[in-house]
């Protein structure tokens, strides 16, 4: 059974707590390219990305895009992919801070990926993540910079996020352990 751990309006707050870190750790928008992985973690970059120019409107607007990680994936011999999805980077990365936003981090692998694919796209100066739901159970060493929730998980439940663009609502949930 699904618990809802998240609301819209709780969803809402941790962008916005997470787009003033955000702006702190950078002083500011200057060099910000803020890139969201596909599918839900697009869509959460864009959102950072109008909380930030609203909380700090710049002459130019801080960057956001998309970077797709799908081929750069370990498991890919797993069959457990999607179907790769564009990635927009608008302009250059090189020496830019960057800041990785997905929706759930858990393992690590699909940052590590990020971190592969963003290396053909440039060299950028800083390279931070931004997530919604850290659920932990890690399997490589990293860390997010800056966390809407953290949310520790029995490795058999499931983080299910609700983005309103994508699902026609909006909501974070546990579903509950499996029965064995």
């Amino acid at each position: 059974m699904a618990h809802i751990v998240l609301t819209q309006a709780d969803i809402t707050r941790a962008l916005t707590r997470i787009s003033h870190e955000i702006l702190e750790s950078n002083r500011g928008p200057d060099d910000l390219v803020i890139l969201g992985i596909p599918t839900r973690g697009v869509i959460l970059a864009h959102r950072i990305a109008e909380i930030i120019q609203r909380i700090e409107p710049a002459a130019n607007p801080v960057r956001v895009g998309s970077l797709d990680v799908t081929l750069y994936r370990d498991d890919l011999a797993h069959g457990r992919t999607r179907t790769p999805s564009r990635t927009q980077i608008p302009g250059s990365i090189n020496g830019a801070t960057v800041v990785l936003v997905d929706d759930v981090l858990y393992s690590g692998r699909t940052i590590r990926s990020a971190l592969d694919a963003l290396g053909d796209h440039g060299r950028p100066n800083i390279v931070r993540l931004a997530v919604l739901v850290d659920r932990g159970h890690r399997e490589l060493p990293i860390r997010a910079d800056f966390v809407g929730r953290n949310l520790p998980t029995a490795a058999d439940e499931r983080i299910n996020v609700h983005i309103d663009e994508v699902d026609g609502d909006e909501f974070v949930s546990i579903d509950g352990r499996s029965e064995q």
